[in-house]
């Protein structure tokens, strides 16, 4: 008799913790493909007619960030409607339609990558001219991205294959990938940037291609692990075959996870644009600031995307005791990493800074960003909670409210109007705390508007209310 996945029977607070520590691990790491790019090109040495290159060189990477985060957007939320349509029909026992919905995923990335090679040959130079007019900026900024999205394909791919691994709960196979990837990354960028061990310096464009193989070696271990591991979704050429049915139930949760994660993106290339208007010192600051905070962020993303299988596979199974449990311990587990993410940039944000040896100015920013922009933190907590919950629960609309909240209507139009204060560059960081308490409030709303309509009829009925 085959044994049930552990997300059915170990108690909701251990398997939580035992599946969320391997995907924090995994997201923090997934943060360090662009924390250490930055570290280490902040410390290029100046060439001859450029000065400062080495910063000129970070404000390139942020100009960059927005659509790499695009390309990711596309790849997670993909990977998050399929791993959630997979532990659902694990936990019915449909093993076979699950199989089909991995082949699917894997098929829909496909799809995904061309369209994004399409724009990094026409449409880069557009996008980045949107942004900033230096030509020294634009030309380490067009090289640097064309290289990542042209070769992006494995990024996407690692992000379906992680998401197989998580949605069975094996998340330290996920992590192991993650792992060997970053360190990669990790011990290529110098080398590949400054110019070791007899290769020739390549400045950005060594810091994009040690990413890139960092990626191809997280998604080729992934695979590997996959194929080799995991026997509850058989793999095949077979099952890659487009199936409408599937596709449109992957996208029924996956569409809304797409807009969240690309939300980030267009949060950030607004602040780019807005805050381009304050100063350049401000654009490479936030750039900084935000490539930081993702050590925390993403160690909430990693909980909730933990989360979302759990309950997922719970309410599969029609088990109100354990939606319930792993509802509350989501929420508690998810804002106490949050917390600890305060108390970290609130104690360290001097010493973070200085690791980038920036201007006197632009330090200055992005310390006061830290510590002004981290005291929204608690709310994120609640707030990136509810939404891998909402997605468990087949309401993505409901998580997608919460994300237009937090990363778009409230936060850029506060920065808008605080850039036109004569002390702009210290009080536009308010902005994004701001955002974060207000969609809290909506998130708590919510969440007891699903729990009232998908929850409770389990504890009367015995079986999920897929009915509203």
């Amino acid at each position: 008799m085959e044994q049930e996945n552990r997300m059915g029977t170990d108690r909701i607070s251990s398997v939580l913790i035992k599946m969320g520590i391997p995907v924090i691990l995994s997201m923090v790491l997934q943060a360090m493909y662009n924390i250490v790019d930055s570290m280490f090109v902040a410390r290029m040495p100046d060439q001859p007619g450029i000065e400062h290159a080495g910063e000129l060189a970070v404000n390139a990477l942020t100009l960059s960030f927005p659509i790499q985060m695009l390309m990711i957007a596309f790849g997670i939320g993909t990977g998050v409607g399929m791993g959630a349509m997979l532990s659902r029909l694990l936990g019915s026992g449909e093993k076979e339609k699950a199989s089909r919905t991995a082949g699917n995923g894997i098929f829909l990335t496909i799809v995904i990558y061309v369209v994004f090679l399409v724009f990094a040959f026409v449409g880069i130079r557009p996008y980045l001219l949107s942004q900033s007019r230096n030509e020294t900026v634009l030309g380490m900024a067009q090289s640097y991205l064309f290289i990542c999205t042209a070769l992006g394909v494995f990024s996407l791919l690692f992000a379906i294959y992680e998401k197989m691994l998580q949605s069975t709960g094996k998340t330290i196979y996920s992590t192991i990938a993650q792992i060997c990837g970053a360190l990669t990354n990790i011990v290529l960028d110098p080398i590949m940037i400054y110019g070791l061990f007899g290769i020739p310096a390549m400045g950005v464009n060594g810091a994009a291609y040690a990413t890139v193989i960092g990626q191809f070696v997280s998604f080729l271990i992934a695979f590997i692990l996959q194929v080799s591991k995991n026997k509850e979704i058989p793999s095949g050429f077979r099952y890659l075959r487009p199936e409408r049915r599937i596709i449109s139930g992957i996208y029924s949760i996956g569409v809304s996870a797409i807009i969240m994660q690309a939300l980030m993106s267009f949060m950030t290339y607004g602040v780019n644009i807005i805050f381009g208007a304050v100063s350049a010192n401000a654009v490479t600051a936030y750039g900084i600031f935000y490539k930081i905070q993702q050590f925390v962020y993403f160690a909430g993303f990693g909980l909730r995307d933990s989360i979302t299988p759990l309950i997922s596979y719970n309410y599969g199974k029609g088990s109100y005791t354990r939606v319930k449990e792993g509802m509350k311990w989501g929420i508690i587990d998810t804002t106490v990493v949050m917390v600890v993410g305060i108390v970290i940039l609130q104690a360290f944000a001097h010493p973070l800074a200085r690791f980038f040896g920036l201007t006197a100015e632009t330090e200055r920013l992005c310390v006061l960003s830290m510590r002004i922009i981290s005291t929204g933190f608690i709310f994120a907590g609640i707030n990136i909670a509810s939404q891998g919950i909402f997605q468990a629960l087949l309401s993505g609309n409901s998580s997608l409210i919460v994300s237009f909240l937090r990363l778009l209507v409230i936060p850029l139009p506060l920065a808008y109007a605080f850039t036109r204060l004569s002390n702009a560059a210290d009080v536009m960081w308010w902005a994004f705390p701001i955002g974060e308490a207000a969609a809290c409030v909506a998130a708590v709303f919510l969440m007891r508007r699903i729990y009232r309509l998908r929850v409770v009829p389990m504890k009367e009925w015995g079986r999920p209310n897929r009915s509203v």
